[in-house]
């Protein structure tokens, strides 16, 4: 791996993850999604390709949850004999079921989450657990002690960092004193949760950037490259680790990772 590659430190959990990761929601759901277009979910094939693809980018985390209907299951037979190679990280709170969300944030449902999602993973052990928030962040934390019960779990073994995808900036500021990590959105459209990014980096808490692209909505002006210009502007903010894109097309991943690459040799 090169310099400019070089991985990036879950605050100071020993977990080190490059700069661009894999979502995965596009491998195990097609209904209530939120992409400007149409897609159709990768047969095993097609899905292996991309997930080595990914690999021999140097892409070692990949985001997933039971929020993304079988996702979950679908990596845990793809990533069979590679498990040692991919930082995962997957979230509770969310489940996907017969085209509805439906949201449990109780102690007793994240124990249960957790022992499904290593089941479906195959794996003795998640990286990353996060919070899949419903938008009401600050009760989530405070009425059940979601991240005290993630953290008790990540004394046993079975996750090694805790965190919370949040929507509100002071959800995601709780989140950070609270846990490892937070997931944040933040694109050259939408920056309201900057004050999120700026806590992390001062505080050594890592940052995950969903929705890095827009979901495929940014459209700048004919003389631009607007993932160019959107990684330039995400990473900018010295606590970002990571932006989690989601993609099942190998063109647009080698793309993504091109200007990723080229962004990264300027700012060397």
């Amino acid at each position: 791996m090169s310099d400019i590659m070089q991985r990036r430190p879950i605050a100071d959990t020993g977990i080190t993850v490059s700069p661009l990761g894999l979502g995965t929601v596009k491998l195990g759901r097609d209904q209530g999604v939120k992409y400007p277009h149409g897609f159709k979910i990768p047969n095993d094939r097609e899905a292996l390709s991309l997930i080595n693809l990914a690999h021999d980018l140097g892409i070692n985390l990949i985001d997933t949850a039971p929020a993304y209907g079988n996702s979950e299951q679908r990596l845990g037979t793809l990533l069979k004999g590679q498990r040692q190679d991919w930082v995962i990280c997957s979230k509770v709170g969310e489940n996907f079921i017969d085209g509805e969300s439906s949201f449990h944030f109780d102690r007793a449902s994240v124990i249960d989450s957790i022992d499904r999602s290593l089941q479906r993973l195959n794996t003795d052990y998640i990286d990353m657990v996060l919070v899949h928030s419903d938008g009401n962040d600050v009760d989530i934390i405070n009425r059940y002690g979601i991240l005290d019960v993630l953290n008790e779990i990540k004394k046993s073994g079975k996750i090694r960092a805790t965190g919370m995808s949040t929507k509100t900036v002071e959800g995601g500021i709780l989140a950070a004193q609270l846990s490892d990590c937070v997931m944040a959105t933040y694109n050259l459209a939408y920056t309201d949760e900057k004050p999120v990014l700026d806590y992390c980096a001062s505080h050594n808490k890592a940052v995950l950037i969903k929705k890095a692209l827009a979901s495929g909505h940014l459209c700048l002006n004919k003389n631009e490259d607007p993932v160019q210009k959107s990684f330039e502007f995400i990473f900018q903010n010295k606590g970002v680790c990571s932006a989690i894109v989601g993609t099942i097309n190998e063109k647009h991943l080698r793309s993504n990772m091109e200007a990723l690459n080229q962004y990264l040799q300027r700012s060397v």
